[in-house]
Order: C-alpha cells, then sequence, then structure tokens
C-alpha cells in the first residue's frame, strides 16, 4: 500500500460503525474516492472538523486494492463551507453541487478543472447573490467533464450552425439543439428562444465574465434551467434529488 496526498472535498458521509465512519472525497489528482476514516465519529478525533460535508481538505490516505476501502490517515482543514447566512437555498446549492459529483463521476477517474471549479462554486455560494448562475454554469463544468456537454452550436438533424437569432428546440434523448427548419413536434423537443440561446452560450463559455442575474429577463432564464434540468436528468436517470429545494429564480 501507497500513502497519497491530496486535496479533497467531502461529498458524502456515512456511518460505519460506533467510531467511524466512511467519507466519499472529491479529490484534485485521484477523482473520486472512497475511505474508511477510523475514529472519525469520536469526540476528540484527529480529523475533527476536516470531514464535515463539503469541507476542503487536505489528505493523506493508503490505496488499497481495487473493491476494497482506501484508508484514511490524516486529513487537515483547508476551508469549511460557510453558506450565505440565513439562506437554506445556498446550503442546498451545497448539497446539489455534492449530488452530481457523487453519481456523476467515476471512482478514480481524476477531473483536476472540475475539482477547481467546485472549489469556486462552493465559495459564490457563500455570497448572497442570486444561484441561478454560479449552479448553471456548475452544470455544464459536470457535463463538459464528463463528456456529456450538449452541442450548442450546430443543428443535431442537419449539421447546420445555429445562429443566436434562430428559433432553435432542444432534443433531450438526442442532448442537442435543433434549427427551426428541422424543428418538429415528432421530436421530443422544447422550443428555445434566442435570447435563451445567447444566454446559455455565455453561461457555457468557459473565458467568459460575470453575468448579472438580477438584470436577466425571466423567460431566457426559464428555457435555459428548464434545458439544463433535462440534460442533467438525462445522464443522471433521474431527476436531482435536492434541485428542487434551491431558488433559481
Amino acid at each position: 500500500m501507497s500513502a497519497e496526498k491530496t486535496d479533497a472535498i467531502v461529498i458524502r458521509q456515512a456511518d460505519f460503525s460506533e467510531s467511524s465512519r466512511v467519507v466519499t472525497l472529491f479529490t484534485r489528482d485521484f477523482g473520486k474516492i472512497s475511505c474508511l476514516a477510523k475514529g472519525a465519529k469520536r469526540l476528540r478525533s484527529a480529523f475533527e472538523v476536516s470531514l464535515d460535508l463539503l469541507s476542503e481538505c487536505r489528505i493523506v490516505f493508503l490505496q488499497k486494492s481495487s473493491g476494497t476501502l482506501d484508508l484514511l490517515t490524516e486529513s487537515k482543514l483547508i476551508q469549511r463551507f460557510q453558506p450565505a447566512t440565513g439562506s437554506l437555498s445556498h446550503l442546498y446549492a451545497g448539497y446539489y453541487v455534492a449530488e452530481l459529483l457523487n453519481a456523476l463521476t467515476e471512482e478514480g477517474d481524476p477531473h483536476a478543472e472540475l475539482y477547481v471549479a467546485t472549489a469556486q462554486t462552493l465559495k459564490q455560494f457563500e455570497n448572497p447573490e442570486p444561484l441561478f448562475v454560479a449552479v448553471s454554469r456548475f452544470e455544464l463544468s459536470v457535463l463538459r467533464e464528463i463528456g456529456q456537454l450538449p452541442d450548442f452550436d450546430t443543428c443535431t438533424i442537419c449539421q447546420s450552425e445555429i445562429s443566436n437569432q434562430d428559433s432553435s428546440r432542444f432534443w433531450v434523448s438526442q442532448s442537442g439543439l435543433i434549427c427551426s427548419r428541422c424543428g418538429s413536434s415528432e421530436y421530443q423537443t422544447a422550443e428555445f428562444h434566442p435570447e435563451s440561446l445567447v444566454l446559455l452560450r455565455q453561461l457555457t463559455d468557459e473565458e467568459g465574465g460575470s453575468i448579472p442575474a438580477d438584470h436577466l429577463n425571466p423567460r431566457p432564464k426559464k428555457e435555459v434551467r428548464k434545458l439544463l434540468t433535462a440534460a442533467i436528468s438525462h445522464v443522471l436517470g433521474r431527476r436531482p434529488k435536492t434541485l428542487p429545494l434551491l431558488n433559481l429564480s
């Protein structure tokens, strides 16, 4: 067994015994891992508060053979998750991030860029700003990293470029847009206003700047949320459990 060091974010906890826990961690260098933290439930545990849900910590763990739990030996707190004071929605947004990471990433599959995006997103939840932009951008980051990001540039059917002026539709099962020329009631599609497409592309742009959510029109926000919920639910195979608890209007 070799000792490995990395930074990690706690995304799930489960009791293992009277004194120990199984902790699921999303790490910078090793992706998602599951570790046994012996003695973690004791009042004066060596892990202290570093293993609280959504805390970021620096860990040392022993990699076990396939099919068995790794052994967590050290964990030092980097920063705790502190959602905006008095906002349950910002707290639930953190839980939503943890749910997506746990459900959509594979054990031992590293995603360094997604780790950075996760840490930045949790930090944004400490600010009492509306959640629409931060949550939507995180969902797009997850879909991009796992290779499930829909094509928002070309028509899924005719492969022609979709302009910002085109009234397109979203084809859930094919994970892409359909231009106005190909859009038809025979497909499982949803109408998508041109203004909504512009907003979606702004959110998808990794180099994009800040988007003032308070000044966005209700229609594009609603249509983007409908599309992203459909895309996430399609990949997940179900609707996320924590998503209805968020205020994304």
